[in-house]
């Protein structure tokens, strides 16, 4: 079983994504099409114009890892147009995962600590809205 910690950054690349590329292929969309380091230990996920697959680029030390997940039926939420890439929570990426469109999903008011550099996520907290 694959565990990350809380604070692994996940990239969801909007738009279709070619799912023939491996490693390289992949990694090179991250470092020339989002400007990321695929080095990062982030989690780079991909899917194809169908949406019935992706596939997950991440990098620990030794070796990179492709992970793949074809739907025998269904689709998954994927954002089409817009952003090039949206940075979403682990949590927003195992409901992508299970079949739950995270776009119709309301995150609870909680308190959040920003981050350097904002949160990007998919979820509908809102920057400077903490609770107590």
């Amino acid at each position: 079983m694959l565990t990350f910690a809380s604070s692994t950054k996940v990239f969801l690349v909007a738009g279709a994504t070619d799912l023939r590329k491996s490693f390289d292929g992949l990694a090179g969309i991250a470092t020339n099409e989002i400007h990321r380091s695929p080095y990062s230990g982030s989690l780079f996920v991909y899917c194809n114009a169908r949406r019935n697959r992706l596939k997950v680029l991440f990098w620990e030390p030794g070796g990179f890892w492709v992970c793949a997940k074809r739907l025998e039926k269904g689709t998954f939420f994927w954002p089409r147009v817009g952003t090039r890439w949206i940075e979403m929570t682990l949590e927003e990426l195992s409901l992508l995962l299970a079949g739950i469109d995270v776009k119709e999903t309301k995150r609870r008011r909680w308190y959040h600590r920003e981050e350097e550099g904002g949160s990007g996520g998919m979820g509908a907290a809102v920057a400077g809205q903490n609770s107590r």
